[in-house]
């Protein structure tokens, strides 16, 4: 992977080289083998790179005729696409998949970008059409954000580097916070930063250098346009066929390649595929705490990994370490983190690093084959509705109330979240069930002061959920609940799998989202998906046969869950209340100290509210505090 900068200035104004080269500093950790820059007048581009395919000749910005580019990700399908070009007479002076981008531009133009099969974010400067196209991969694995000023039109890999631009004001997006608290993301373009805006997964942006107008285009989606042609056996034998090829072509690299794995069904498929396609042994590291059994499933890792043959690193993070990477984590994050998990993932990767340089995981299972306890929690009580009243809200029936009986021992562990669900509201449309069940503010917001409170707009929050859940095409519940979390959630984990990699220098790969993999399943009968609410169905029927029983069996998926709760009572203490309940806290007025005090002793296990008040905590210390340039100095330099 790479980090990548792009500055377009207005009126002709020439870029300066000493600003250029600040920005791209603040991404070392992305790109720590090269550095490029590119100043042509009015427009600069910058970039690191991570050397990984034709680590000889990749330098970038890469240059062929008129065009020019900087390009974070990876081209799977890059051979192919080579040889299809010099087909069409095209001459190839690297092996790199950056020329096979700029090539394909130049055959192609702008329609390039939907043919590409891959993790990327680029920019290329088009001299003769006097534009920038700016591009994001299908599923949004690889970030790219923008910033548009009365001065230029700025674009950056992480938001950090935006920072170093002279007289950007630097204040918190107050809607898109609301939005953090209840979703623990971000919904459409904003971020948490005023003014700062994601290209969306999916889209790609042509830029007039006269005027910096941009034009967007929305070039793949998930569509749930559902096949009823073709039988169950088609579409699993095609299914395990396109994972093992996603698999397959995921393999390539020209440095040291290994895995994650957890024990779970999805790191447990790839782990095992990627060890059919590497010519040698391969490597795969799995996290766990000592802290219990509860935080350890390295037993069904350890399985795994004797099953295919791999050589298995275990890592287990402590609670020192917490308090010493943390604050350094908040720094690469940009914004806010969902989950805990996000601590010992970068451990994990700081791991694998020493051994290898790119691993692929099982990210996007989840999200992709329907893995969520919530959807079995919100068929229960769609099944429960249609028993007692007789009805059926969807126009294909996936779950009744029989055939979901057997599954239900998968929510033993979720209980509650179960009694949350069905204390109210039971019955109520399906848009505001599922709302309240992905909802996080419901109970955090009590440790919030009362001033915060009173500007909390959940209604708003709720009608742009409403706006991407009921889409025209998503005929089912569960349909419906995929579709949000694919377009939705589904970035947000990505952002944090990008983040505690490239802070590790580390390439992460994610072979389930292989853009051709999520059109044949959304293109599946939900019937098959989720049949009586059977999570991963049509993935265990496809290609659980290659796992031993016990992995494709289990029914405790942990999800690799910190211990907390413990630490905040442990060697972490002192950390967590000089950060929650220092004068500085106080005086910003956001939480409420006697009960922030009162959660510190009494936080459940597996609980999420300590870590959401101190990630928001130290994020407006490190971005929003006057000390902020000074800190991103001293972190890039460390990393």
């Amino acid at each position: 992977m790479c980090g990548l900068v792009g500055i377009l200035q207005r009126k002709g104004e020439a870029v300066d080289r000493q600003l250029l080269a600040n920005m791209v500093a603040t991404l070392q950790h992305r790109g720590p083998d090269d550095e490029g820059f590119l100043i042509e007048d009015s427009i600069g581009f910058g970039h690191k790179r991570l050397s990984i395919i034709d680590t000889q000749s990749g330098h970038q910005p890469m240059t062929v005729d008129h065009v020019s580019i900087v390009f974070n990700g990876e081209i799977y399908n890059y051979i192919e696409l080579r040889d299809e070009l010099v087909q069409l007479g095209h001459f190839f002076q690297t092996k790199s998949d950056t020329e096979v981008i700029l090539r394909m531009y130049l055959q192609y133009g702008e329609e390039c970008v939907a043919r590409l099969n891959g993790i990327f974010a680029f920019l290329i400067l088009d001299r003769h059409r006097r534009r920038v196209l700016s591009a994001r991969d299908h599923l949004g694995v690889k970030p790219l954000y923008y910033h548009l000023s009365s001065e230029a039109l700025l674009f950056a890999s992480e938001i950090k580097a935006f920072l170093q631009f002279p007289g950007l004001q630097i204040e918190p997006d107050e809607s898109a916070l609301r939005d953090y608290l209840i979703f623990q993301f971000v919904l459409g373009e904003r971020t948490l930063f005023k003014g700062i805006h994601k290209v969306l997964p999916g889209r790609f942006q042509v830029i007039n250098l006269e005027d910096l107008s941009v034009r967007t285009t929305c070039y793949w989606e998930p569509h749930f346009r559902v096949d009823l042609e073709h039988t169950e056996k088609y579409f699993l034998e095609k299914l395990r066929h396109l994972i093992e090829d996603a698999a397959r072509i995921q393999m390539r690299s020209d440095v040291p390649l290994g895995t994650y794995l957890s024990g779970g069904l999805d790191s447990s498929i790839i782990t095992t595929l990627a060890a059919r396609h590497s010519p040698a042994q391969i490597k795969v590291f799995t996290g766990a705490f000592a802290e219990g059994p509860e935080f350890d499933e390295s037993g069904y890792a350890r399985e795994v990994a004797e099953a295919c043959g791999a050589r298995s690193f275990v890592v287990f993070p402590g609670e020192v370490e917490f308090v010493e990477v943390l604050p350094r984590l908040i720094w690469h994050m940009d914004e806010p983190a969902a989950g805990p998990g996000l601590f010992p993932q970068f451990m994990l990767a700081a791991a694998a690093r020493k051994e290898v340089k790119v691993v692929l995981g099982g990210q996007g299972g989840d999200e992709i084959f329907g893995g969520y306890a919530r959807y079995v929690v919100a068929y229960l009580e769609q099944a429960l509705k249609g028993a007692i009243f007789e009805t059926n809200e969807e126009k294909e029936h996936i779950v009744s109330l029989n055939s979901i009986l057997p599954n239900l021992p998968a929510l033993k562990q979720y209980t509650p979240m179960l009694q949350s669900f069905l204390r109210e509201g039971a019955f109520a449309p399906m848009d505001l069930r599922y709302f309240q069940l992905i909802d996080r503010s419901a109970g955090a917001l009590d440790f919030y002061s009362d001033e915060f409170r009173a500007t909390f707009d959940r209604e708003g929050a709720f009608e742009r959920f409403q706006q991407i859940f009921n889409h025209p095409d998503t005929k089912s519940y569960y349909n419906k609940m995929t579709h949000f979390d694919m377009v939705s959630s589904l970035p947000a984990l990505l952002h944090v799998e990008d983040r505690v990699s490239m802070a590790a220098s580390l390439e992460s790969r994610v072979p389930f989202l292989d853009h051709r993999v999520v059109e044949l399943v959304t293109s599946m009968p939900a019937p098959l998906k989720f049949k009586g609410a059977e999570m991963k169905y049509a993935l265990k029927r496809a290609i659980g046969d290659i796992l031993p029983e016990r992995i494709l069996r289990r029914k405790d998926k942990m999800g690799f869950p910190v211990p907390l709760h413990l630490w905040a009572r442990g060697q972490a203490q002192q950390f967590i209340k000089d950060t929650l309940l220092s004068n500085h806290c106080r005086t910003r007025g956001i939480f409420d100290p006697s009960s922030v005090e009162k959660l510190l002793h009494e936080e459940p296990p597996f609980g999420r509210k300590i870590w959401g008040l101190l990630n928001l905590e130290l994020w407006y210390r490190q971005f929003m505090d006057a000390t902020t340039k000074m800190e991103t100095h001293v972190y890039a330099t460390q990393t």
